[in-house]
């Protein structure tokens, strides 16, 4: 009886299927925003002296800054405290930013160069955002 009524529901109301604009074309495999895989991070590993208040609360509670970094990125602050969290937000901020780079490689800076990867994705949202 339910396969009837929700059936019906689509017949009664013939705007709700709308064939006018057919699909005619599949989006390409891995394509996702704006990920034109042609960018670079906007400052090195090591550009800590280029905004000091991102390293100076990287170095003193590096939990702090990962919290402070998720948010700004529009993700929930606890993602910083979550295994593997901060490796997927890498991964997310490259694709959306079209920075170059691979996921196995997000992981490994993020569990290698903790600190200072977490510095470089903070300044790269500052930057991006018009902060800095």
């Amino acid at each position: 009886m339910m396969v009837v009524l929700s059936f019906n529901f689509f017949v009664d109301n013939p705007k709700l299927i709308d064939m006018s604009n057919p699909v005619t074309h599949q989006p390409a495999a891995g394509s996702y925003g704006t990920n034109v895989q042609t960018g670079e991070w906007s400052t090195g590993l090591c550009s800590c002296c280029s905004d000091l208040l991102i390293c100076g609360l990287g170095f003193l509670c590096p939990i702090a800054l990962g919290c402070y970094t998720a948010n700004k990125y529009g993700e929930n602050a606890c993602l910083a405290c979550v295994p593997g969290g901060m490796a997927a937000m890498r991964t997310h901020m490259r694709l959306t930013y079209g920075i170059q780079g691979t996921i196995c490689n997000d992981a490994l800076m993020t569990c290698c160069c903790g600190i200072f990867e977490t510095c470089r994705m903070a300044r790269e949202i500052r930057i991006r955002n018009g902060e800095a």
